[in-house]
């Protein structure tokens, strides 16, 4: 077997439009389709990253909130490359979003930081 790279991640929201305006509108992510499944009263909104990746986001009645903190077995967070933190974390202030402060990861030199979604998932800021 051969990975090529990621297609896409998923996640479920809690506030289908509250998520959806995050993920477009303060994240900038590109609508490429938009589904509501009315077998499952679920939207289903695919979103594109630059480098081809998508973001999948779902809704689904009364879904059971994540266990983020303390972190819990699974999926730890989802990183985002940036080309310059400093601008992409004042644009996430701009938004009310709270970040952590930069850090520099030990490892590699680059710098770092997290933030979240309407839902409280952990997502990273990654700068190349």
């Amino acid at each position: 077997m051969k990975i090529e790279g990621l297609h896409h991640v998923a996640i479920i929201a809690s506030d289908y439009a509250r998520s959806k305006r995050f993920y477009t509108d303060v994240l900038g992510l590109r609508v490429v389709a938009e589904h509501y499944r009315a077998e499952r009263d679920s939207w289903k909104l695919d979103l594109a990253l630059p480098d081809g990746a998508q973001v999948e986001l779902f809704s689904f009645p009364s879904p059971p909130p994540r266990v983020s903190r303390p972190e819990a077995c699974g999926l730890r967070h989802l990183a985002l490359r940036v080309a310059d933190i400093d601008t992409a974390v004042s644009h996430l202030h701009s938004h009310d979003v709270a970040t952590e402060p930069v850090r520099v990861d030990e490892y590699t030199g680059r710098r770092f930081t997290f933030f979240a979604d309407p839902d409280g998932l952990p997502l990273e800021l990654y700068e190349q």
